[in-house]
């Protein structure tokens, strides 16, 4: 079943090489995700490209934007209304926050893990990973059971409104498979969303990877070894 959806993907592709230099064949690529907190600005526009690409149900969301705002006291507040879709330049911070001692914003978006809780509960096999590492979800097999979604530490699965099956981020794999950016890469306007294969040490994922850039990956302890790397991540 797997296999299926995976050469069917792979039939329908056309490399363009428009977007991103790397080869879409490859099978030893090991790519990654990363995220630059400092660069993102809560804009949005991932948020909407991605929305309109994946043709996501208004009022869920493949990938959200949170912001984060510390006061004087170190007490943390946490909101993300409408998903950050909309940004956050007209949203007022927390009522009882009277001084700001630092603010900023989180997007959140499928981890593709190495070792995905998700797959191992699918009772059909409709949630699995890719021969070139995405993990994916094959609706015409999905039975909308859920056990993925309870799963997935990182809260980004759950039932689409409209297919009535498993849904989540997928970093874009069909566009991946044609030589193109994630739809949410492109659309970032300050280059805080970055997506590349660290095999290739001439990538900026590689270069940032191999460098002494703070990176983080969000609950490392749960061994499930997320593909997603925040940039200077607040401790």
């Amino acid at each position: 079943m797997s296999s299926e959806l995976f050469g069917k993907v792979l039939g329908e592709e056309k490399a363009s090489g428009n977007d991103i230099s790397i080869n879409p064949m490859n099978m030893e690529a090991h790519y990654c995700f990363m995220v630059d907190v400092t660069s993102c600005i809560g804009c949005g526009n991932c948020c909407v490209a991605d929305r309109k690409e994946n043709n996501v149900p208004e009022g869920q969301y493949r990938t959200w934007v949170e912001r984060y705002v510390i006061d004087m006291m170190n007490k943390v507040y946490v909101d993300s209304p409408d998903g950050g879709e909309k940004g956050y330049s007209n949203i007022p911070i927390h009522e009882t926050i009277k001084e700001v001692k630092e603010a900023f914003f989180v997007p959140k978006l499928c981890n593709m893990c190495d070792e995905p809780s998700c797959t191992q509960v699918c009772p059909v096999a409709a949630t699995f990973t890719t021969p070139d590492g995405f993990v994916v979800v094959d609706k015409e097999h999905c039975v909308a059971c859920g056990y993925c979604i309870q799963a997935c530490p990182y809260g980004v699965r759950f039932i689409n409104e409209e297919t009535k099956t498993a849904d989540k981020c997928t970093w874009c794999y069909h566009r991946v498979r044609k030589g193109k950016l994630p739809a949410c890469v492109n659309a970032c306007p300050t280059g805080a969303r970055k997506f590349g294969d660290l095999n290739d040490k001439t990538s900026e994922v590689a270069k940032i990877f191999n460098s002494r850039s703070r990176l983080k990956v969000l609950k490392k302890e749960l061994g499930n070894e997320p593909q997603l790397y925040y940039v200077n991540l607040h401790e």
